[in-house]
Protein backbone atom coordinates (compact mmCIF):
# COMPACT_ATOMS: atom_id res chain seq x y z
CA UNK A 1 0.00 0.00 0.00
CA UNK A 2 1.27 3.24 -0.71
CA UNK A 3 2.37 5.49 1.79
CA UNK A 4 0.57 8.24 1.86
CA UNK A 5 3.52 10.58 2.52
CA UNK A 6 2.42 10.93 6.28
CA UNK A 7 4.22 13.35 8.28
CA UNK A 8 2.63 12.21 12.02
CA UNK A 9 4.51 9.43 13.81
CA UNK A 10 0.53 9.44 15.47
CA UNK A 11 -0.43 8.33 11.53
CA UNK A 12 2.39 6.10 11.02
CA UNK A 13 1.82 4.07 14.17
CA UNK A 14 -1.92 3.86 13.51
CA UNK A 15 -0.82 2.77 10.03
CA UNK A 16 1.33 -0.28 11.39
CA UNK A 17 -1.60 -1.02 13.67
CA UNK A 18 -4.21 -1.34 10.80
CA UNK A 19 -1.27 -3.68 8.83
CA UNK A 20 -0.98 -0.30 5.93
CA UNK A 21 2.28 0.33 6.98
CA UNK A 22 5.39 -2.48 7.58
CA UNK A 23 6.54 -2.19 11.25
CA UNK A 24 10.16 -2.01 9.87
CA UNK A 25 9.42 0.61 7.98
CA UNK A 26 7.96 2.61 11.19
CA UNK A 27 11.49 3.87 12.51
CA UNK A 28 12.42 5.37 9.34
CA UNK A 29 9.42 7.47 9.11
CA UNK A 30 9.83 8.76 12.35
CA UNK A 31 13.24 9.48 11.85
CA UNK A 32 12.43 11.04 8.76
CA UNK A 33 9.72 12.91 10.50
CA UNK A 34 11.77 14.44 13.49
CA UNK A 35 14.40 15.44 10.94
CA UNK A 36 11.58 17.20 8.60
CA UNK A 37 10.38 19.28 11.78
CA UNK A 38 13.65 20.06 13.24
CA UNK A 39 15.43 21.68 9.99
CA UNK A 40 11.88 23.62 9.19
CA UNK A 41 12.03 25.27 12.57
CA UNK A 42 16.38 25.35 11.64
CA UNK A 43 15.33 27.32 8.57
CA UNK A 44 12.22 29.39 9.99
CA UNK A 45 14.82 30.91 12.72
CA UNK A 46 17.19 31.34 9.81
CA UNK A 47 15.03 33.50 7.73
CA UNK A 48 13.90 35.48 10.45
CA UNK A 49 17.16 35.90 12.66
CA UNK A 50 16.90 39.35 12.61
CA UNK A 51 13.38 39.39 13.29
CA UNK A 52 13.95 37.12 16.41
CA UNK A 53 17.08 39.58 17.14
CA UNK A 54 15.36 42.67 17.06
CA UNK A 55 12.32 41.81 19.47
CA UNK A 56 14.34 39.68 21.94
CA UNK A 57 17.51 41.60 22.15
CA UNK A 58 19.05 39.23 21.59
CA UNK A 59 17.52 36.90 24.70
CA UNK A 60 15.55 33.96 23.75
CA UNK A 61 12.98 32.42 26.11
CA UNK A 62 9.46 30.78 26.74
CA UNK A 63 8.10 32.81 29.35
CA UNK A 64 7.76 36.41 29.44
CA UNK A 65 6.58 39.83 27.85
CA UNK A 66 9.43 38.63 24.81
CA UNK A 67 8.56 35.13 24.63
CA UNK A 68 9.23 33.56 21.32
CA UNK A 69 9.66 29.93 22.30
CA UNK A 70 5.79 29.17 21.41
CA UNK A 71 6.57 29.97 17.54
CA UNK A 72 8.31 26.72 17.28
CA UNK A 73 6.32 24.04 19.85
CA UNK A 74 3.41 23.94 21.94
CA UNK A 75 2.66 25.43 25.41
CA UNK A 76 -0.43 25.03 27.16
CA UNK A 77 -2.17 28.00 28.39
CA UNK A 78 -2.52 29.23 31.83
CA UNK A 79 -6.27 27.12 32.54
CA UNK A 80 -4.95 24.26 31.02
CA UNK A 81 -4.02 21.21 34.13
CA UNK A 82 -1.62 18.29 32.70
CA UNK A 83 -4.52 15.61 32.84
CA UNK A 84 -6.79 18.07 30.55
CA UNK A 85 -3.61 18.41 27.89
CA UNK A 86 -3.38 15.05 27.88
CA UNK A 87 -6.98 14.51 26.95
CA UNK A 88 -7.28 16.85 24.44
CA UNK A 89 -4.43 15.54 22.51
CA UNK A 90 -5.82 11.97 22.47
CA UNK A 91 -9.34 13.27 21.52
CA UNK A 92 -7.57 15.79 19.20
CA UNK A 93 -5.00 13.18 17.29
CA UNK A 94 -7.88 10.35 17.60
CA UNK A 95 -10.06 12.73 15.60
CA UNK A 96 -7.35 13.58 13.12
CA UNK A 97 -6.50 10.23 12.57
CA UNK A 98 -10.27 8.50 12.22
CA UNK A 99 -11.24 11.38 9.37
CA UNK A 100 -7.41 10.13 7.72
CA UNK A 101 -8.43 6.79 7.54
CA UNK A 102 -11.69 7.16 6.69
CA UNK A 103 -10.53 9.10 3.71
CA UNK A 104 -7.72 6.67 2.29
CA UNK A 105 -9.43 3.31 2.99
CA UNK A 106 -10.92 1.55 -0.38
CA UNK A 107 -13.69 0.45 1.27
CA UNK A 108 -15.10 3.78 1.84
CA UNK A 109 -16.48 6.72 -0.78
CA UNK A 110 -14.10 8.40 0.90
CA UNK A 111 -12.82 11.68 -0.77
CA UNK A 112 -12.77 12.02 -4.73
CA UNK A 113 -9.11 10.72 -6.26
CA UNK A 114 -6.56 13.35 -6.11
CA UNK A 115 -8.89 15.74 -3.20
CA UNK A 116 -7.43 13.42 -0.21
CA UNK A 117 -4.61 16.07 0.94
CA UNK A 118 -7.12 19.01 0.14
CA UNK A 119 -9.74 16.92 2.35
CA UNK A 120 -7.37 16.44 5.29
CA UNK A 121 -6.07 19.54 5.52
CA UNK A 122 -9.59 20.73 5.85
CA UNK A 123 -9.87 18.12 8.51
CA UNK A 124 -6.58 20.18 10.88
CA UNK A 125 -8.06 23.62 9.94
CA UNK A 126 -11.45 22.09 11.78
CA UNK A 127 -9.35 20.81 14.81
CA UNK A 128 -7.21 23.99 15.16
CA UNK A 129 -10.30 26.12 14.66
CA UNK A 130 -12.56 24.05 17.21
CA UNK A 131 -9.61 22.83 19.46
CA UNK A 132 -6.86 24.99 19.49
CA UNK A 133 -7.62 27.10 22.78
CA UNK A 134 -6.01 24.78 25.05
CA UNK A 135 -1.99 24.39 23.29
CA UNK A 136 -2.19 25.09 19.91
CA UNK A 137 -3.51 21.53 18.33
CA UNK A 138 0.32 20.05 18.30
CA UNK A 139 -1.52 16.55 17.46
CA UNK A 140 1.97 15.44 15.96
CA UNK A 141 5.24 14.52 17.69
CA UNK A 142 7.53 15.27 15.00
CA UNK A 143 5.98 18.34 14.83
CA UNK A 144 6.43 19.34 18.75
CA UNK A 145 9.34 17.73 19.50
CA UNK A 146 11.60 18.45 16.55
CA UNK A 147 11.24 22.32 16.42
CA UNK A 148 11.71 22.22 20.63
CA UNK A 149 14.63 20.49 20.37
CA UNK A 150 16.18 22.65 17.57
CA UNK A 151 14.73 25.51 20.35
CA UNK A 152 16.53 23.97 22.92
CA UNK A 153 20.19 23.93 21.23
CA UNK A 154 19.57 27.19 19.45
CA UNK A 155 19.43 29.23 22.31
CA UNK A 156 16.36 28.90 24.17
CA UNK A 157 18.24 26.67 26.20
CA UNK A 158 16.24 23.74 28.76
CA UNK A 159 13.55 26.03 29.47
CA UNK A 160 11.89 24.56 26.57
CA UNK A 161 11.58 21.52 28.33
CA UNK A 162 10.96 22.02 32.28
CA UNK A 163 8.38 24.88 31.37
CA UNK A 164 4.55 24.37 32.56
CA UNK A 165 5.56 21.46 34.74
CA UNK A 166 7.55 19.28 31.78
CA UNK A 167 4.85 20.16 29.27
CA UNK A 168 6.84 18.92 26.58
CA UNK A 169 5.69 14.67 26.98
CA UNK A 170 2.01 15.70 26.65
CA UNK A 171 1.95 16.71 22.59
CA UNK A 172 4.34 13.61 22.18
CA UNK A 173 2.67 10.93 24.33
CA UNK A 174 -1.02 12.14 23.84
CA UNK A 175 -1.15 12.06 20.08
CA UNK A 176 0.80 8.48 20.14
CA UNK A 177 -1.60 7.28 22.37
CA UNK A 178 -4.54 9.24 20.64
CA UNK A 179 -3.33 7.74 16.97
CA UNK A 180 -3.64 3.76 18.97
CA UNK A 181 -6.96 4.68 19.80
CA UNK A 182 -7.78 6.04 17.03
CA UNK A 183 -6.92 2.65 15.02
CA UNK A 184 -8.25 0.58 17.31
CA UNK A 185 -12.11 2.15 16.90
CA UNK A 186 -11.71 2.34 13.58
CA UNK A 187 -11.37 -1.37 12.94
CA UNK A 188 -13.53 -2.53 15.49
CA UNK A 189 -16.48 -0.28 14.12
CA UNK A 190 -15.27 0.05 10.14
CA UNK A 191 -12.79 -1.80 8.71
CA UNK A 192 -13.40 -5.36 10.31
CA UNK A 193 -17.29 -5.02 8.69
CA UNK A 194 -15.85 -4.45 5.03
CA UNK A 195 -16.73 -7.26 3.00
CA UNK A 196 -14.10 -9.56 2.34
CA UNK A 197 -13.42 -10.86 -1.43
CA UNK A 198 -14.49 -14.28 -0.42
CA UNK A 199 -17.87 -12.66 0.45
CA UNK A 200 -18.02 -10.13 -2.49
CA UNK A 201 -16.96 -13.11 -4.94
CA UNK A 202 -19.97 -15.00 -3.69
CA UNK A 203 -22.26 -11.80 -4.27
CA UNK A 204 -21.16 -11.66 -7.30
CA UNK A 205 -22.13 -15.34 -8.31
CA UNK A 206 -25.55 -15.04 -6.82
CA UNK A 207 -26.37 -11.77 -8.46
CA UNK A 208 -25.15 -13.42 -11.43
CA UNK A 209 -27.15 -16.52 -10.90
CA UNK A 210 -29.89 -14.58 -10.34
CA UNK A 211 -29.89 -12.62 -13.34
CA UNK A 212 -29.76 -16.21 -15.24
CA UNK A 213 -32.90 -17.42 -13.62
CA UNK A 214 -34.67 -14.35 -14.32
CA UNK A 215 -33.53 -14.40 -18.04
CA UNK A 216 -34.65 -18.26 -18.38
CA UNK A 217 -37.94 -17.27 -16.43
CA UNK A 218 -38.81 -14.31 -18.46
CA UNK A 219 -38.30 -16.59 -21.34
Amino acid sequence: MASWGHVNPAVSLAMVILGKLKIWKFPFYVIAQFLGAFAGAAAVFGLYYDAFMDFTSGILSVTGINATGHIFASYPGRHLSVLGGFIDQVVGTGMLVLCILAIIDGGNIGAPKGVEPLAIGLIIMAIGVSMGLNCGYPLNPARDLGPRLFTAVAGWGMEVFSTADNWWWIPVAGPMVGGVVAAVIYYLFIELHHPHEDEEDEEDDDSSLKDKYEMITMS
